[in-house]
């Protein structure tokens, strides 16, 4: 055990095999691109099934037959998983309404989703905590701190192993929402497009997924599940704001309101739908010209860093050789 634990704190094999990972990372960075096939179809017969889940869902409430719905409306995946959140009753503990909009904004919408994000809240604490243990203790790293401090190292780490999903779902929620917030215009001019030419906002919302999809199958994926909600759920004002919710940018749920105040009052849908489309564009412009205007404030630190020591190298080490070579 000895001398495992001094080959793996040896610098003369970490150094190789940290090198190692990041010749690996970096060819795995430029070959990403050219392997990734999308994952259109897949989110699209995700999709579908949702929407038969729905339809299976509405069915089931208008016949009343809730002990048949139950086990027809979602399959029933990682029982296990299902099992230990049940068990500990973990969905009262770490699960609020804000919890399931980060989720659905993720595109995590299953039942089974949740049971995984719950079921890696609680147990990644106790894993990341003895992996810190294992690296504090048993290998002696900060083996000169005292024995409280080491402790409160490895409780960081798991708390840090408490936070993690959370941070993952945050990441998988802004990714989602640039991918729908950079189509969402197009989608909007397409939309009036549709509208003005007497097609339905049902139709339109189903045209415009098949033609935004290859730009952002998020936002193609959203507008699909729109199209099912208006056709299933009692109210349409509620289909409109689950997009928003969904969703969760402000632009979205601005033309959700529109929409809702045009079913409502009557009010013509083309002119808002203009505007709206407008504006996001607006503000995309804005946004790009707020990204150019911080650009040379991020650069004077680099550049003083790496470009002018090379240039008063070049510049002046010529003259510095001469002076050397006189004295």
């Amino acid at each position: 055990m000895s001398g495992l634990v001094t080959t793996l704190t040896d610098p003369a094999v970490l150094l190789p095999a940290f090198v190692m990972i990041a010749v690996l990372a970096t060819f795995y960075t430029l070959a990403a691109p050219y392997l990734d096939r999308g994952d259109l179809d897949k989110r699209m017969k995700s999709v579908a099934l949702e929407r038969e889940q729905m339809r299976a869902r509405e069915r089931a409430r208008m016949n009343a037959e809730a002990s048949q719905s139950k086990a027809s409306l979602r399959a029933q995946h990682n029982t296990s998983v299902r099992q230990v959140v049940e068990r500990l009753n973990l969905r009262e503990a770490l699960v609020d309404a804000h919890t399931m909009n980060r989720l659905r904004q993720a595109g995590y919408r299953s039942q089974n989703a949740l049971n995984i994000f719950l079921f890696a809240r609680f147990v990644l604490p106790f894993v990341f905590a003895a992996i810190g243990a294992f690296y504090i203790f048993f290998l002696g790293y900060l083996g000169d701190k005292p024995l409280a401090m080491r402790i409160l190292a490895t409780v960081v780490i798991a708390y840090i192993g408490f936070y993690a999903p959370n941070l993952y779902i945050s990441n998988r929620v802004s990714k989602r929402q640039l991918s729908i917030k950079r189509a969402w215009p197009d989608a909007l001019d397409l939309m009036l497009i549709c509208v003005e030419s007497g097609i339905s906002i049902e139709v339109a919302f189903k045209r415009v997924a098949g033609e935004i999809a290859m730009a952002s199958p998020e936002l193609a994926e959203e507008l699909v599940l729109t199209t099912a909600e208006l056709s299933f759920l009692q109210e349409r004002r509620a289909a409109y704001e689950n997009l928003g919710t969904r969703v969760g940018l402000d632009t979205v749920k601005a033309v959700t309101q529109a929409l809702i105040q045009a079913e409502r009052y009557g009010t013509p849908l083309a002119q808002a739908l203009r505007v709206l489309a407008q504006e996001c564009r607006d503000q995309r412009m804005n946004e790009a010209e707020k990204k150019a205007a911080a650009l040379p404030p991020k650069l004077t630190v680099p550049m003083i860093l790496f470009f002018l020591p090379v240039l008063v190298a070049v510049i002046l080490g010529p003259a510095g050789i001469q002076v050397s070579d006189r004295f």
